[in-house]
This record gives structure tokens, C-alpha cells and sequence, in this order.
């Protein structure tokens, strides 16, 4: 019997410590899973947005040189920049969605802009850093490209018929560029004499071309001469173009009396297909020998038209005018995006861009109209002075405003056909005013 129990009592010790050790070792393992379990969701919620908004990851080594203080306010800085700075760069981004879709605002490339300035701002991703918005940027702004392409699509859709059956309206298109030169000086004179702003003779130059009211033009200087201020000069100069229904009109009622906003011009002469053929071909080589730095945008606009008017290229000048113009729309947008970030746009500069900008298109517009008053003291055709205000480059919407404002005192007088002469002037003025900018500050 004794043998038998301390038998069994062995056994049950040895089964005991088993049982023990199994259930030790389940626990073990339950709570090593337990705690991967943790660390995985943990880890997970890091790499949210949430979280990177919230808590902003900063690379503080770059400010190790700096005295203590300055060191302290450039990481909270660059922690406001990479936190609430991009909510309220979302934020911005859903204003200009608004603009595009409910007021109507330039959608084509606002659309774009907005999308791009949404993903620029997504923390973690870096999709302006080193994603595909970096690409498209470094494949045609960085280097001019898509600015040029558009100037291509632009020229094969544009008529210089109007232009050159009454050849001094380019003259009216050439007065309104004086709101970038005037501009450039306003900008300048904001950076001496207020601690605001501090624009170098560059980007006083790049912020001014706003004035001329020509997206591609404003993009094109810009990447030459201001790239950091791409974004703002981009949003400001669309904006503007946009809303030329809204700025031009007040400005034009307040500088003509109702008696000149009723002056009714001649009709237009019939110009040959041999001028339209030649004139592209003069204005380039003109440009070529006078202003090499304007060629790029000026030899691109003359190349889309010269195909238009030649006749024997329809699909080329109808690729030009459709797919092409709006493939580039979509990356020319998307690229600007890419440099609405909060370190960029949420800066003092901006709002001094967005003021110089809209004083610019007013400056140009009075310019056009007070031209045309000008002119009239002169013998000759009377001119409305209501079509000087399309001197700037929105082509046509200019134009149109132009003949809007005339026919609501006179439901008669077609103006259109006459604005689009200083309306296309106004085009080659600012691609002109861009290359004397680019050839005295590059």
C-alpha cells in the first residue's frame, strides 16, 4: 500500500507541476500577445494624421546653433506650421472648392489648385516632398514647361483680327501693363518703409505681373524669379481673373461719363489671311530682336496661332486648342498646389500679395480706360472708352465685360469685336512686361 500511494503521490506531484507550468506558460504567452496587441495598435495610431496634426514631429537638430530663445520660437513655429497650420491650410483649400464650384471662380484650374494644396497639406504622406505633386512640379513649373504649353493652347484659340483692323487699340492694351510696373514700385515701397513686409526686387517683380491679370505669365515669372511665392502668386492671379466681372465695372463707370460709355465705334475691316499669316511671324521676330527673355512665352503664343491661321494643320491646332490645354490645366494645378503649404502661404507675404494684387488689377483697368479718353482728344474715330478696361489679359472675359457694361446703356452697341483688340494686346504686353522684368532682376 505504501508503495502505491507515494506511487500515486508522485504522479500527482509530477502532473500538479505540469499542470502548473502549462498554465504558467499559457499566461506568458497570453499576455506577450497582450502586449504585441498594444504596441501594434499604439503603433497604428502614430502613423495617423490625427495623431501628426496633434503632435507634430519636429527635427529639432537643425536649430542646435541657435541662442536658446530663437531656437525655442523656430520649433513652435515649425510646430504651428506642422499642426494647425495645415488644418488651416485644409481650410483654405475648401474655400477655394467654394469659389470654383459656387461662385463660378476660374474652376479650371481653382479645382486643381485646391485638390493639390489638400494633398500638399497631408501630414505624414509628404506627397509635395517627395510624392507624385513633387514630380509634376519638377517636370514642367520648375522649369517653365507647362506655363509654355498653355501659352500654345491660348495662342491657337486667340483671333488677331480685331487687333489688326484697328491697330491702335493696342495701344490700350499696352496702357493697362501699367499696373505692373506700378505694382512692382508699390511693393517695393511696402517692404522700405513698413516691418511687415520684406519682398526683394525678385519677388516685387513676380507679385506685380498679377497686375496684368495673366495666370501663365504670373506662374512663368514666378519660377524664375520667386518660387517660394508660386502659390500665393498663382491663387492671387486666377482669383483675380476671376473676378473680373465683379472688379473691372465699378472702376469703368466711375472714370467714363454715360455720353462716352455710348460711343459707338466703326466697323471693324476685313483683314486678309495673308496679315494674319505674317503678323505672328513680325511680332516673334520683333520680340527676338528686341527682348530675347520674352521669346519662350511670346514664340509659344505666335506658334499656336500661326497654326490656326495656316489652315492645313486642323488637328495639330485642335490638339492644342482641347487635349493638350486641358491635360497641362490638370498638372500646371496640381503643381501649384503643391506649394500651398503652411510654412509658405501662412505668412505675412501672402496677405501683402493679396492687396498688391488686386490694387495691381484695378491700376491696370483705370490705365486701359484712361487711355482711351486720352486718344480721343485726338482727331480721328472715336473710341469707347469702355473697351480700354480689356486691355489686361483675361482673355475673352475681359472683353466681354467690356461689351456687358456697354450694353447696359445702349442694347445695341456690340462692343465685343472691339475689345478683343486690346484684350489679345493685352496678352502679348504682359508676356513682353514679363521679359523685361525676367532680363533686368534674373
Amino acid at each position: 500500500m505504501k508503495k502505491i500511494f507515494l506511487k500515486s503521490l508522485v504522479v500527482f506531484v509530477v502532473l500538479f507541476s505540469a499542470t502548473n507550468l502549462m498554465a504558467s506558460s499559457e499566461s506568458k504567452e497570453s499576455s506577450y500577445k497582450s502586449q504585441d496587441m498594444v504596441v501594434m495598435v499604439s503603433n497604428f495610431l502614430k502613423s495617423t494624421g490625427i495623431y501628426a496634426l496633434v503632435n507634430p514631429k519636429i527635427d529639432e537638430s537643425k536649430f542646435a546653433n541657435l541662442p536658446p530663445k530663437e531656437r525655442e520660437k523656430k520649433i513652435a513655429r515649425e510646430k504651428f506650421y506642422q499642426g494647425p497650420g495645415r488644418v488651416i491650410m485644409i481650410l483654405i483649400t475648401f474655400l477655394i472648392f467654394w469659389l470654383a464650384i459656387k461662385k463660378g471662380f476660374e474652376p479650371l484650374l481653382l479645382l486643381p489648385i485646391g485638390f493639390g494644396g489638400l494633398l500638399a497639406n497631408i501630414p505624414v504622406a509628404d506627397i509635395a516632398g517627395e510624392g507624385f505633386l513633387h514630380t509634376i512640379y519638377q517636370a514642367g513649373l520648375a522649369n517653365e514647361f507647362f506655363p509654355i504649353i498653355i501659352f500654345m493652347g491660348v495662342g491657337a484659340m486667340t483671333d488677331f483680327g480685331p487687333l489688326l483692323s484697328n491697330p491702335k487699340t493696342a495701344l490700350l492694351g499696352a496702357a493697362a501693363q501699367f499696373g505692373i510696373f506700378g505694382t512692382l514700385v508699390g511693393a517695393v515701397a511696402l517692404s522700405q518703409y513698413t516691418d511687415w513686409f520684406d519682398f526683394t526686387l525678385k519677388q516685387a517683380s513676380a507679385i506685380s505681373i498679377i497686375g496684368g491679370a495673366d495666370g501663365p505669365t504670373s506662374i512663368y515669372i514666378a519660377t524664375h524669379l520667386a518660387p517660394e511665392l508660386l502659390g500665393a502668386i498663382a491663387v492671387a492671379s486666377y482669383s483675380y481673373m476671376a473676378m473680373v466681372p465683379i472688379i473691372q465695372p465699378p472702376i469703368m463707370k466711375a472714370l467714363t461719363t454715360d455720353k462716352e460709355r455710348r460711343i459707338r465705334m466703326s466697323t471693324l475691316r476685313h483683314v486678309t489671311r495673308m496679315e494674319k499669316l505674317v503678323f505672328p511671324i513680325v511680332v516673334l521676330m520683333l520680340s527676338i530682336l528686341v527682348l530675347p527673355d520674352s521669346t519662350p512665352l511670346i514664340g509659344a503664343f505666335m506658334f499656336g496661332n500661326f497654326l490656326k491661321e495656316s489652315g492645313v494643320v486642323e488637328r495639330l491646332s485642335d490638339t492644342l486648342q482641347n487635349a493638350l490645354i486641358n491635360i497641362t490645366t490638370i498638372f500646371l494645378g496640381l503643381g501649384v498646389g503643391s506649394k500651398l503649404e503652411a510654412d509658405k502661404f501662412l505668412v505675412p507675404d501672402t496677405l501683402g500679395i493679396l492687396v498688391l494684387g488686386v490694387v495691381a488689377f484695378g491700376i491696370g483697368t483705370a490705365a486701359g480706360v484712361l487711355m482711351a479718353k486720352i486718344m480721343n482728344l485726338f482727331p480721328g474715330n472715336k473710341i469707347n472708352p469702355l473697351i480700354g478696361s480689356a486691355g489686361v489679359s483675361a482673355v475673352p472675359m475681359a472683353a466681354r465685360v467690356s461689351n456687358k457694361v456697354g450694353m447696359e446703356y445702349d442694347r445695341t452697341n456690340m462692343l465685343l469685336m472691339h475689345a478683343m483688340g486690346p484684350n489679345v494686346a493685352g496678352v502679348i504686353g504682359s508676356a513682353v512686361a514679363a521679359g523685361v522684368l525676367i532680363s533686368i532682376f534674373k
